[in-house]
């Protein structure tokens, strides 16, 4: 997936004042930065998608919210990005990314597709990334007919008391065009207390924490590799399985691990084997 670079440097679009300008403004600070973060899905070390296999292995579902993203500096400090409002994808500071294009393997989904999130951030020298899958809880209980986007995408919505699909993700062992096993996961908060019309909120969080040293704004770009999740799944060795998050179900435990989650608590306890960085192509 080829990435636009714009102008050299490590953020390649600024706008606000330039700096004589804000020099001559006593007390000005400097104006925050324009940063693209590209994502690509990967199997292994080979691009997948819904009608392009890898390693007999097809995408056949991925669709996805982030949210509360921080760069980080040499010295350890964090520096927040604020999210652009753009339609379908981005609002309310979480962004939707979606892989799957309806073709192929992928059945139950669209044309649209998202790879790229948009924000901007304070000027500095930065060397990693940290941001989360899911929903603020804040958001997470809203009615998707109301909401705006990307949290008005209703096929990520399980319902009022449960919340958002964090994460769908799928993948197909493919026999020349046959689907002989597949795997899908998807991941949400559970152990909801309260009523639909009154949540409580949920004791199971669910929200997996990514932290990406080494990426360079500008530079990197964040792969999703399914070769993990396959693995631990037995989806390579050709078992079908899936998971729903709920707290019985026992094909949940190592999607779960994959995923950086403590299966029992919910809570994020590692990175996610299956995200790393690489350089943009």
């Amino acid at each position: 997936m080829r990435q636009s670079r714009g102008r050299p440097g490590l953020f390649p679009r600024i706008t606000a004042l330039t700096a004589p300008a804000c020099l001559a403004l006593a007390g000005c600070s400097a104006p925050d930065q324009s940063i693209e973060i590209p994502f690509s899905v990967q199997f292994g070390n080979e691009p997948i998608a819904c009608s392009q296999a890898a390693a007999d292995m097809r995408l056949s579902d991925l669709r996805l919210f982030v949210y509360d993203f921080h760069l980080t500096s040499a010295p350890g400090g964090e520096v927040a990005l604020t999210l652009d409002d753009q339609p379908l994808w981005q609002g309310e500071q979480v962004a939707m990314l979606d892989f799957e294009d309806g073709t192929g393997s992928c059945r139950n989904g669209s044309a649209a597709t998202n790879a790229t999130v948009h924000a901007r951030v304070a000027p500095g020298a930065y060397t990693g990334l940290r941001f989360r899958i899911g929903v603020p809880e804040a958001l997470n209980h809203a009615d998707p007919l109301q909401a705006q986007a990307p949290l008005n995408h209703t096929s990520m919505h399980w319902h009022w008391l449960t919340g958002y699909k964090f994460l769908r993700a799928g993948i197909a062992r493919t026999d020349v065009n046959e689907d002989v096993a597949t795997f899908w996961i998807h991941l949400g908060s559970t152990r909801c207390a309260g009523s639909a019309s009154d949540p409580q909120g949920c004791r199971n969080s669910n929200r997996p924490e990514i932290l990406l040293p080494g990426f360079i704004p500008g530079e990197s770009m964040v792969v999703i590799d399914l070769a993990p999740l396959a693995a631990a799944t037995g989806l390579d060795e050709g078992m079908s399985a899936d998971c729903s998050s709920g707290p019985a179900e026992t094909s949940c435990e190592r999607p779960f691990a994959i995923f950086g989650l403590d299966f029992a608590s919910g809570e994020a306890v590692a990175t996610p084997d299956l995200i790393r960085v690489t350089k943009q192509e």
